[in-house]
C-alpha cells in the first residue's frame, strides 16, 4: 500500500510543478512579453513623442504654406521675395554696407 500511496503523492507533485511551472510562464509572459504591460507603456511613451513630432511638423508646415503663398504668382511679397534674394543669392542694394 506504501508503493501506491507514494504513486499519488508524486503525480500531486508532478501537476503542482506543471501548473505552478506555467502559471510562471504566462505571469512572465503577460509582463514582459511583446504584448506585456512593460511593452504597452513603451508604446504609449513612443506614440506621446511621434504626437509631439508630428504637431511640430505640423507647425513648419503651415509655416511653409504660408512662404508658398506670399511667393506665388497670385499673390507676390515684394518683401519676402528681397529678402530671400539676398538671403539666397547673396544680392545686395548698392546704397548698403555689409559688415563681416
Amino acid at each position: 500500500m506504501t508503493r501506491q500511496q507514494r504513486r499519488h503523492n508524486m503525480g500531486g507533485l508532478i501537476y503542482f510543478a506543471l501548473m505552478f511551472t506555467l502559471g510562471a510562464y504566462f505571469t512572465f509572459a503577460a509582463v514582459q512579453g511583446d504584448y506585456g504591460v512593460f511593452r504597452r507603456v513603451e508604446i504609449r511613451a513612443e506614440a506621446s513623442g511621434l504626437a509631439v513630432e508630428r504637431d511640430k511638423l505640423a507647425v513648419q508646415l503651415a509655416e511653409m504654406q504660408n512662404l508658398t503663398h506670399r511667393l506665388s504668382d497670385d499673390y507676390l511679397d515684394m518683401d519676402l521675395l528681397d529678402e530671400r534674394a539676398r538671403d539666397v543669392l547673396g544680392y545686395m542694394r548698392a546704397d548698403e554696407i555689409v559688415i563681416r
